[in-house]
């Protein structure tokens, strides 16, 4: 059973969301609550695995709460879901440790998948977000900061020595959105195969979920927006 925390300052939101998301049967939502405080108080009382956060919101918002969420409780992970769709937003949340970004005219299929795969570890991030991140990435704005960034004397990123021939395919599949299935009919690989490379790049590149394996993906020039072509 998957326990969920609610954040946001919309009540009715949060009935909704807590409507969608109770109907799964591996889903439990053991928490509400108005602003990013009260969920940081909320973590230990509540010992949620996903917490599903707001962005703007009073007190303390949702992106100064996933960083301290995700610094001082890591097994924790953290899904945004907002109305807002600034660029800003998504690549600082992404920064701030959060597994996964979505709007608010998401299916509720989608948040569903969203928060089962922030729950085994993984991330969903849509593939329109994806590329609006990596453009932005594209454009050098805070290289210096991202998870797998960072300077090493290289001009043209960071260098993947430590993967594999397949696992620098899988990676690059990963920086195209696809998912564990769809990599392994690209791959012609089964998904068990893809589920040992996926986990392998992760702890070779030290990273904590696919999100920041994609943004290690663009750091290294592995793959690169546009059309362009990676090494």
């Amino acid at each position: 059973m998957v326990r969920l925390l609610l954040v946001d300052d919309q009540p009715l939101l949060l009935q909704g969301f807590s409507m969608i998301l109770s109907t799964e049967p591996d889903l439990q939502v053991v928490g509400q609550v108005g602003d990013g405080q009260q969920a940081l108080d909320a973590i230990e009382p509540l010992r949620p695995d996903v917490v599903l956060m707001d962005v703007q919101m009073p007190v303390l918002d949702g992106i100064e709460a996933t960083r301290r969420i995700v610094a001082d409780h890591p097994d924790v992970k953290v899904v945004i879901l907002t109305t807002f769709d600034h660029d800003d937003y998504i690549f600082d949340a992404l920064e701030a440790g959060a597994s996964g970004f979505l709007l608010m005219n998401a299916d509720p299929d989608d948040l569903v998948d969203a928060v089962r795969a922030a729950a085994d570890g993984h991330a969903l991030l849509s593939p329109e977000v994806t590329i609006r991140v990596l453009r932005r990435m594209a454009r050098g704005d805070g290289a210096g900061d991202r998870p797998g960034g960072g300077t090493t004397g290289e001009e043209d990123g960071i260098p993947l020595p430590q993967l594999t021939g397949r696992e620098r395919e899988v990676l690059a599949l990963m920086a195209r959105g696809l998912s564990n299935a769809e990599i392994a009919a690209e791959a012609f690989v089964g998904e068990a195969t893809v589920k040992t490379h996926v986990s392998n790049v992760l702890a070779k590149l030290g990273v904590r979920d696919r999100v920041q394996a994609v943004i290690a993906a663009y750091d290294s020039g592995l793959v690169l927006p546009e059309g362009r072509h990676g090494r």
